[in-house]
């Protein structure tokens, strides 16, 4: 059955690996339509007028505490991963980009032992160090172009999302509040942030023709809101563990359409597209019992890894909700 309590349907994990899906075709978009040379201004209009529609849709406000938090969150997933995505995706290969973004597993991982105590399995583990190696696979090669600046800002967008992700499992969300109002939340303080740096920075593109307005209006609805919405309702369902790998899914779907635009695959490439979407289809499974006795040797005899994440990620949540 798939992975965060054993309970989680099929339908919740594919609705959340929408989001990451939609989030591959930003390359494609960014170097295909937008005008180049504006990554702040890009990344405004992906959030700020998403954030607007959302909150005039769902009419709710952050009351106490989610006001800051909604303020981090916002920094973090919106305001300082969309412009380090955009720089990426101008400085480097689609395919490239997004391979810096499949590090995120590791680094939700690593994350969610220190912020929710919660201690993943060595068959997600090794999924996800795989999962990493199929990508690199499939879009690293001799012919990619490396530009330090790209790799930094890539690193740092992925960076910035998983301490997101983490946050956004031990938060939780406040009660009465759904994922479309909270995706709202953080689009529009992402937005706010971003909107006198783009200004001042770069201000406007000097043209901004029909191919750019589409590009905008897709990054800012299906890339946006309706993929954020989505993620973070599966964030609320799924463990950490079973959630961050979908993230392969960006990588996948910017080497398809790469596939699209008249690629191909070598016989490497072909092994890594499929052992990374072995990847993330594994760790949507519980682990098998030897895994879960191999890391937790002091824990209870026969124990599966994947449950008690799952259940130590929930109580997590439970209590940041009633902080």
């Amino acid at each position: 059955m798939p992975s965060s309590t054993g309970r989680s349907p099929v339908l919740t994990v594919a609705l959340t690996a929408f989001a990451p899906a939609a989030w591959g075709t930003t390359y494609a978009v960014t170097t295909e339509l937008l005008p180049p040379g504006h990554p702040l201004f890009a990344a405004l209009m992906r959030a700020l007028p998403a954030g607007l529609l959302a909150l005039a849709i769902s009419r709710v406000l952050p009351r106490g505490a989610w006001w800051w938090k909604a303020g981090v969150l916002g920094a973090l997933n919106i305001g300082t991963l969309f412009p380090l995505l955009f720089v990426a995706a101008e400085r480097l290969p689609g395919g490239v980009a997004a391979t810096l973004g499949a590090t995120q597993p590791l680094l939700v991982a690593g994350l969610a032992v220190a912020v929710l105590h919660v201690r993943p399995t060595v068959w997600r583990l090794t999924w996800g160090v795989l999962g990493v190696a199929g990508v690199g696979l499939v879009v690293l090669g001799p012919e990619a172009r490396l530009d330090a600046v790209g790799v930094l800002a890539g690193l740092g967008g992925t960076t910035a999302m998983a301490c997101g992700t983490v946050l956004t499992k031990r938060w939780g969300r406040p009660a009465g509040v759904g994922p479309l109002t909270l995706a709202g939340w953080q689009l529009a303080a992402g937005g706010v942030l971003l909107l006198p740096l783009a200004l001042a920075v770069e201000g406007l593109p000097p043209r901004i023709d029909a191919g750019a307005a589409a590009g905008y209006l897709w990054l800012g609805s299906v890339g946006g809101l309706i993929a954020y919405t989505l993620w973070l309702r599966g964030i609320g369902k799924l463990s950490v563990g079973a959630a961050a790998p979908l993230v392969l899914l960006s990588p996948l779907v910017a080497a398809v359409i790469g596939l699209a635009l008249g690629e191909s695959l070598s016989l490497p490439q072909s092994f890594g597209f499929v052992l990374a979407l072995a990847a993330l289809l594994a760790a949507q499974f519980a682990s098998p019992r030897w895994s879960s006795r191999v890391l937790a040797r002091g824990g209870p005899p026969g124990g599966d890894g994947g449950v008690r994440e799952g259940r130590a990620g929930e109580g997590r949540v439970r209590e940041g909700q009633a902080r």
